[in-house]
């Protein structure tokens, strides 16, 4: 279609178009869900359920390191195995389903993305055409990052402390399917959009909506801020754990003030 065209097309043209990009997007999606929903099997044992065994790379690496620097909090070392349980009848099966659209959905990204900037690419300038392609693979390649994170560091770290804690000595740690997946799903998807800050303030700073001094005035504010977030999310509350979380967010925070204008 000729820029002229889609400069004449009208409110319903554009909402035709946005149907036939959703739909595509659905479409991907789903052929990629029964794709997963084919070998979850292997995923969980291979992947999913790797962090609840002792033998997961990052618990083998923090117990060398504990060796060597002596600092690490309690909960980081040792042996650590966390049963997992189903109690509710059809949860293993609504598990294999909803995990298979989630994984989906994250490997789904890219196309996602890449399908609605070329729904907007008709409104945008040549020069904003040419800056959206760098946009969007660092853009890809962050949400990853980020989600790899949340995989390797954050879940991890989280799932020691929380199965490992117990409120009185009666009580036996178990940890249910549903309360698994939903920890999961949570903290890698939500580390993976935490990511996509320096992409954001990019486009606020393209639009005009954000400048590189807002960055300079709020940074003692941001600090305050993301260490909370940080806190939050690891909810141990021990030095390691927190500078682990809060340091690549920070990260974030001054590399998002690099690349907006000044």
């Amino acid at each position: 279609m000729s820029e002229q065209g889609e400069n004449e097309m009208t409110f319903w043209d554009h909402l035709d178009e946005l149907r036939k990009v959703l739909f595509r997007i659905a479409l991907f999606v789903g052929v990629l869900a029964l794709v997963f929903f084919s070998y979850m099997r292997e995923l969980f044992n291979s992947i999913i359920l790797a962090p609840t065994r002792n033998d997961f790379f990052l618990y083998s690496w923090l117990n060398n390191l504990a060796a060597k620097l002596p600092v690490l909090p309690d909960f980081c070392i040792g042996e650590f195995h966390v049963k997992v349980i189903n109690i509710n009848l059809a949860s293993q099966f609504f598990v294999h389903i909803s995990t298979s659209f989630w994984f989906a959905l994250v490997f789904s990204f890219p196309f996602i993305i890449y399908q609605l900037f070329l729904f907007i690419r008709p409104a945008l300038y040549p020069n904003e055409k040419k800056n959206a392609g760098a946009a969007f693979f660092f853009g890809n390649l962050l949400f990853y990052i980020g989600v790899t994170i949340g995989y390797i560091i954050v879940f991890p770290l989280t799932l020691r402390f929380l199965a490992g804690y117990q409120l009185s000595d009666y009580i036996e740690n178990s940890v249910s399917l549903d309360s698994y997946m939903g920890s999961f799903l949570m903290l890698c998807f939500i580390m993976g959009l935490v990511f996509e800050l320096p992409l954001l303030s990019w486009i606020l700073s393209q639009l005009g909506i954000l400048k590189r001094s807002f960055f300079n005035k709020f940074r003692k504010h941001a600090i305050v801020a993301l260490l909370v977030i940080a806190a939050f999310i690891t909810p141990s509350g021990d030095p390691f754990t927190l500078m682990v979380v809060f340091l690549p967010i920070y990260m974030l925070w001054e590399i998002s003030a690099m690349i907006v204008k000044k």
